[in-house]
Order: C-alpha cells, then structure tokens, then sequence
C-alpha cells in the first residue's frame, strides 16, 4: 500500500511524529522521497503537500495525509477518514489595514491574490457582479506581500498564528474556512484492510496522546466519589488491598486535567496517587 505524506514545511515533523507512534518504523536513504516500512506492507511516498489529495483522489496513492484547505482547492474525491488534531489554522480574506476594509463584499470585483484559487473565485463569486468579476491571480508564495507591492487589493492565505500577516500590514477581513490535518483515502483502493489497521492504529495513537493513566488509593468509603472525579473511558479498575477497607483504583483521565484531577483526589484522601505516559492504546 502507498501512503503519501508531506516531503517538507510545517506538518511533517507532526506527521512523521504520528506515523511512528502509530507502530510504522522505516528508513528513508538521503534524497530518496520512497521508504519502505519494515513493519507492514506499506510504502511511504514524500509528496509536495499541495499534490497529496490528487494523488489519493486519483488513486495514484492509497493513503494521504494533508490539510482540508488541499481537498477543498483541488476537489479531489477522496474518503475522509479523520481528523488529525494539529495544522489548525484558516483560510481567510486578508486587506491592507490601513484600508479599513470591513466589508469582505467591497472586495468583489477587485484583484486578489492567493495560492488557492478555486476557493477564492468560489468564495467571491457570492458577492461579484457577472459583469465585474473578482481578479483572481495565482502565485505559490509570499502571498502576503502582493498588497504592500501593489500586485492585489487583497489577499487570500491560510492564518494560524498571524504573526505574517501582521508583518505584512494586514488583517482579516472574513475567513474563508477552518482547517486542519486529515487522514484520507482513495475510495477504491485495493488495500481496504491495511487502510483500516493504519486508521486504527493512528486512533491509538492520538487517544494515547490525550490521555494519561492514574492510579491511587483509596478508602472503600469514598469510592463513588472517586469515581465522580475518575470515571474513565468506561469504568475504573478497581483492585483490593491487604487492608480491606482499602482498594487499588486505575482510571483513564485526559492529559490536560490531570493535576486538577490529583488535586481533587487528594483532597478526598487518595494516597499513592501516581500518574503514568500511554504510549499508544485501544479505547
């Protein structure tokens, strides 16, 4: 099975980081955009992000990962599998602040520049008269400098902290969409069952990443209160102690409430309360 991902930029460290913690172990030689896993039967392909999602929809690949901002521009038919959780940010109409543009409408008709132009001609054809239509013109970076050279009245480019687009003399003027990170596939892909375990295993992967294991003490007397605070993913495993007015108790909580959740067992009168790292799981 071929499963693209990103060759470079800002999600392939995430992606490859996901990939290993999903069980996929690999060695990829210098300058070779191929490596072949030595844990299943899947070949990675390091594509340009922005070609993934024809790749998958063309079934030239089986698998991808890239943003839905990709999907969306190239139209590629591909099945959605997941969401991935990180490469949050959106796509958005973007003006020279000093233009004082609050009205995304005023820009129909305009000339605007981005690397996304299905979406932009999409999104500006709501607003446009048919006989004024929105200049629409595609260049593959640095979109953000068109408007300070005098190349575009606005500008339509993905936004995840602003830091660009604030260096640039810009502000949002109307996001386009939000988007993220997905796993997809190609609808008739012959590799059904290694799509499912991949998929599966990524599922692993991202609970294990929310979630943490905790494991205390605790009189049988606050039990169901501990299991108000500790339920689980179904219930908690409970285990009994030498001492019989005493249980053992392992619970699933989520990553970041973890100290608070201490706390509150602590303040019931937990002790031995210990907290451990889930490398991956089943949920």
């Amino acid at each position: 099975m071929l499963l693209a991902i990103p060759k470079k930029g800002r999600l392939h460290d995430q992606i490859i980081s996901l990939l290993k913690g999903a069980g996929l172990a690999w060695t990829r030689p210098s300058r070779v955009d191929i490596a072949h896993c030595h844990t299943l039967p899947i070949t990675l392909v390091f594509l340009p992000a922005a070609d993934i999602a024809a790749y998958v929809g063309e079934g030239n690949v089986d698998m991808g990962i890239t943003g839905q901002d990709i999907i969306a521009e190239t139209r590629a038919d591909v099945n959605h599998l997941k969401e991935l959780g990180f490469g949050k940010c959106k796509l958005a109409v973007q003006a020279p602040t000093s233009s004082n543009i609050t009205d995304v409408k005023s820009l129909a008709g305009k000339r605007i520049v981005t690397s996304f132009p299905n979406l932009a001609r999409d999104f500006f054809s709501k607003f446009e008269d048919p006989q004024n239509p929105t200049s629409v013109k595609y260049v593959s970076g640095s979109v953000e400098a068109a408007c300070g050279l005098g190349l575009a009245d606005a500008v339509v480019d993905l936004v995840e902290t602003g830091t660009t687009m604030r260096a640039a003399g810009l502000e949002i003027v109307e996001t386009v969409m939000e988007t993220e990170c997905v796993l997809i596939s190609n609808p008739k892909n012959t590799h059904q069952s290694l799509v499912d375990k991949v998929n599966k295993r990524i599922d692993g992967y991202l609970a294990a990443s929310r979630f943490k294991m905790i494991n205390y003490n605790i009189e049988r007397r606050n039990l169901v209160a501990a299991f108000q605070i500790t339920p689980g993913k179904r219930s908690p495993t409970v285990s009994p102690l030498e001492d019989k007015q005493w249980v053992a108790v392992a619970a699933m909580i989520e990553k970041k409430k973890a100290s608070d959740i201490m706390d509150e067992l602590e303040r019931l009168g937990a002790t031995d309360i210990l907290v451990f790292a889930i490398d991956n799981c089943r949920v």
